[in-house]
């Protein structure tokens, strides 16, 4: 058989089955398969020219669970580019020498390691003729044709304000925190060639910018599930739809399905979308208290969460990080508190003692004697008491530093008038936070010392 024959019938059969037949390939014609993506990609993976919902789109969404392939799928695009081998429409006469494509990822670190240098990164799946110089510090890949890519950082919105591209490709957008100002300045200057356009690769998650992009007439989308892939290791996949499936977080990070908010959930993603600011203004704050909030695990090995908030002299709150532990003894996860107290110079540290009681104490003033804790005994629901700390995020009066991908995902789940239909059977980040926002903002202070001078 031929090589055109064999690649013939080996796009025509279904990717397991594809895998299957190029693995038991000799090693000269296996190799030679499995670096022509065309070939061994599953649907979803190749550019919309290559299927059937093609056309003249400016954004192509590839929306997909973990594993699915969209680093891979998002190199091979770029390199494709670069090869003149991606033409929608006709490019007659565009000069592949001038080319300049954008890599966006959260941060430039992330852009390095998972675009560039990762597994399957540009410089692993680039020819050995084809890259004429990386320079990390520059944040500058440049290739023997002369055209240039130049990494970007989501967090940094600004730093897309000004620079022309042709093509840019956007990984985890998701996870950007700067994802409004950095995706607008980055349309703006996405406007050279003929027909200037950008990739999207990420794990679904909520937000109104993502939903934008979907609405977009101009934008195709792609993706799918996790087991989409047949080149993942099975025991693998057995794992995650064994622990996950079934799950929100399953739908989301395995399914590759976009969520929307959980019915009567205390807070909408609209709400923490709402919530947000930039890390980078975090010193711009001048705090007055800071608390920890600590929920123990239940059971050995279970999470526990550990969420820094603080108070600034406006009255306003601020969740500053997620310091949470999973899988450790009770003397693990009260080091991990006592770490936590240090790091940010807690005034106090509010656990709750339901769960353990005095041991709870005890392993906590083991870990650091001079702890500033507080216990508390959940007299009430989750939901009941975090429906007055859920109002004063709708009140704008608190503020979220960043991401918090797990505490976000637990605090959407808890349900108004009781319940809780979020990840994990137990919402540890979420009660966690409550208890800090709660001391801070909502529990009643101690009055002041008077002195009476006779």
């Amino acid at each position: 058989m031929n090589g055109i024959e064999l690649r013939r019938r080996l796009l025509q059969a279904k990717p397991v089955v594809r895998a299957k037949l190029v693995a038991r390939l000799p090693r000269e014609e296996s190799d030679f398969f499995e670096s022509d993506f065309q070939t061994f990609s599953h649907h979803g993976q190749l550019p919309p020219r290559f299927t059937e919902d093609g056309g003249d789109w400016r954004t192509w969404l590839l929306m997909a669970g973990r594993g699915y392939g969209k680093t891979r799928a998002g190199a091979e695009w770029v390199l494709s580019l670069v090869r003149g081998d991606e033409i929608i429409p006709p490019r007659v006469g565009e000069d592949l020498s001038r080319l300049h494509i954008a890599l966006v990822a959260a941060t430039v670190e992330e852009a390095r390691a998972v675009m560039v240098e990762g597994d399957s990164g540009l410089l692993a799946l680039a020819r050995p003729d084809e890259i004429a110089d990386w320079s990390p510090s520059l944040r500058t890949l440049r290739f023997e044709n002369g055209a240039m890519a130049t990494l970007y950082s989501g967090a940094r919105g600004e730093s897309l304000r000004g620079p022309q591209h042709n093509y840019a490709w956007c990984d985890e957008l998701a996870k950007w925190a700067q994802a409004e100002n950095a995706w607008n300045n980055l349309q703006l200057g996405l406007r050279v060639g003929a027909f200037p356009r950008a990739l999207v690769t990420t794990t679904p998650r909520n937000s109104v910018l993502l939903e934008r992009i979907r609405d977009a007439p101009d934008t195709v989308e792609t993706g799918g599930s996790t087991t989409a892939n047949p080149h993942l290791p099975p025991v693998f996949v057995a794992a995650m739809e064994r622990q996950y499936g079934g799950t929100r977080l399953g739908a989301q990070e395995i399914e590759g399905i976009l969520l929307t908010d959980v019915e009567g959930s205390l807070w909408s993603l609209t709400l923490i979308e709402r919530c947000r600011i930039s890390p980078s203004r975090l010193g711009e704050v001048d705090y007055t208290r800071t608390v920890i909030g600590v929920d123990p695990p239940a059971s050995a090995g279970g999470t526990c969460g550990i969420i820094v908030c603080a108070l600034d002299a406006g009255g306003h709150g601020h969740v500053l990080a997620d310091c949470s532990v999973g899988g450790t003894s009770p003397d693990g996860w009260a080091a991990a508190v006592a770490r936590a107290a240090e790091i940010w110079g807690a005034d106090r540290v509010v656990a709750e003692k339901n769960q353990g009681g005095d041991m709870v104490e005890a392993v906590l003033r083991a870990a650091s004697a001079n702890l500033p804790l507080r216990l508390v005994h959940a007299a009430k629901g989750k939901s009941a008491r975090a429906e007055p700390v859920a109002a004063l995020f709708e009140q704008g009066k608190v503020w979220l530093h960043g991401r918090f991908d797990d505490l976000e995902a637990q605090l959407s789940g808890l349900i108004a008038g009781g319940g809780y239909e979020g990840p994990s059977a137990s919402p540890d980040r979420a009660d966690a936070c409550v208890w800090a926002l709660w001391a801070l903002m909502l529990a009643p202070q101690a009055a002041p010392l008077r002195i009476s001078v006779l």
